[in-house]
């Protein structure tokens, strides 16, 4: 069942809705009041209780990485915001930041207190121009208002907050790659551990959160923990709150849908987004941005064994599982940004594949062996296939080269550029073999996304 919310998105639609005016006529900053009047370890029980799943991709816990930071330490904290945002298909956080961003900076003034830290940074992908613009307004803003600087709302806690312009890499979006780029240095991942709690931005203990992550903290203490993690109702999920949710590709509606928690991709697809043109069938759907392996309409769930989180959907239609972190990683895929991309049958699923391959290939940093190979190796396969000079070895070589870069990597880049492979193989390998038979042909007369 959907159920709209408009909690991150109460702004979105009011005149001037990124002005401070307009967020404190929604009662803004008032949840960075209460979260300031508790102790840093009542504010991270409370982000514990309200189950914020990692809204970047990862799905890990909010308030578990939160917990992770060390009481005491004689170095400084630092909170880093995640607003890279350069997952293909994903265009979530910027609606944030271009049209509510004083919920971002309350939300990093209630972080830097929860981890005890005293400065924020937003790293915001460069191309985003306008998010950077209305980040750095709310900032200063805020600051104007006495919401940031030595003595926030009136609290004895400095706090300020600060947009720094990523490096135009996708694989800033890495958390350890975005703290090396936020030093200065190359964008590359590190080895962990040490973990960013124990080492990270400047070698102090950070954390690094995404941004709607950050947005949603204040909702929590407007709302409680445990209400704001009822919202989805769907307890099972271990998935609280609210999410922006994305359509993008052949649907006749695409945009951004605030929902809670649960919603399905049958729901998104054809409900929120107006499902595919006329005359068209979804072919399938890329569920949560590029490096989440495709699912088609036919798919159905396998799980007879209770123990399972999708026992309760075995034998029914993969699209109509509720989209939460666990259950889509038990479908094969991953929820990962819940930004959904659409293909319908008149895409040719080989060239969309050629697509996103060529995409890995150029954004993987170079620095592990299988990655920088293996995604190059790939693209070379499938420009053979399309131009018709390849054999059915090939097809099954871009398996066992996928195989070989799950796993082996320092980062998850390596994974999210072999997940899409591995589905795309598993689902179209008949549109692959077509390829090879008819000499780089599809018959279909298809074009790519």
């Amino acid at each position: 069942m959907i159920k709209r919310t408009n909690l991150i998105s109460r702004t979105y639609d009011l005149p001037n809705g990124y002005s401070l005016a307009a967020y404190e006529s929604v009662g803004g900053y008032k949840s960075a009041r209460k979260a300031l009047a508790m102790s840093r370890d009542q504010v991270v029980a409370e982000v514990r209780a309200a189950n914020i799943r990692g809204r970047g991709g990862a799905g890990f816990p909010c308030g578990v990485k939160w917990g992770f930071m060390p009481k005491n330490s004689n170095k400084p904290h630092y909170l880093i915001v995640n607003a890279d945002e350069g997952e293909p298909g994903t265009f979530k956080d910027r609606t944030i930041m271009e049209k509510n961003p004083h919920l971002v900076i309350e939300g990093c003034i209630i972080g830097c207190y929860g981890i005890g830290a005293h400065a924020a940074y937003i790293y915001v992908r460069d191309e985003l121009h306008l998010s950077k613009e209305r980040l750095w307004q709310a900032i200063h803003e805020a600051r104007k208002a006495g919401y940031l600087g030595q003595k926030p709302l009136g609290f004895d806690y400095p706090v300020e907050v600060y947009v720094h312009t990523g490096a135009g890499a996708y694989i800033c979006g890495e958390e350890t790659s975005l703290l090396n780029s936020l030093e200065g240095r190359r964008g590359e991942p590190r080895l962990k551990p040490p973990f960013p709690a124990q080492v990270g931005a400047f070698g102090c203990p950070s954390t690094v959160n995404n941004l709607e992550t950050i947005a949603a903290v204040p909702l929590v203490f407007e709302l409680g923990g445990d209400h704001f993690s009822q919202l989805s109702e769907l307890h099972y999920l271990k998935d609280g709150g609210t999410r922006l949710f994305g359509v993008s590709g052949h649907v006749k509606n695409p945009g951004i849908f605030e929902c809670a928690v649960g919603l399905t991709l049958r729901e998104l697809v054809y409900d929120l987004g107006g499902g595919p043109p006329p005359g068209t069938k979804v072919l399938g759907v890329i569920p949560g941005g590029s490096s989440c392996p495709i699912l088609r309409p036919e798919d159905v769930v396998h799980a007879p064994d209770s123990s399972s989180p999708l026992h309760p959907w075995h034998g029914k239609p993969a699209f109509d599982v509720p989209m939460g972190v666990d259950t889509y990683r038990a479908l094969g895929t991953m929820l990962g940004t819940c930004c959904a991309i659409v293909l319908s049958d008149k895409a040719d699923p080989v060239l969309a594949f050629h697509n996103l391959m060529r995409f890995y290939r150029h954004e993987s940093c170079g620095q592990c062996t299988p990655c920088r190979e293996g995604t190059g190796w790939i693209e070379r396969i499938l420009d053979k296939l399309i131009a018709g000079e390849a054999t059915m070895a090939d097809v099954d070589l871009l398996h066992e080269i996928a195989s070989n870069i799950m796993g082996n990597t320092i980062c998850a880049f390596g994974e999210g550029a072999a997940m899409p492979v591995l589905g795309f193989v598993q689902k179209f390998r008949p549109e692959l073999e077509a390829y090879v038979k008819s000499k780089g042909k599809s018959g279909t007369g298809r074009l790519a996304l």
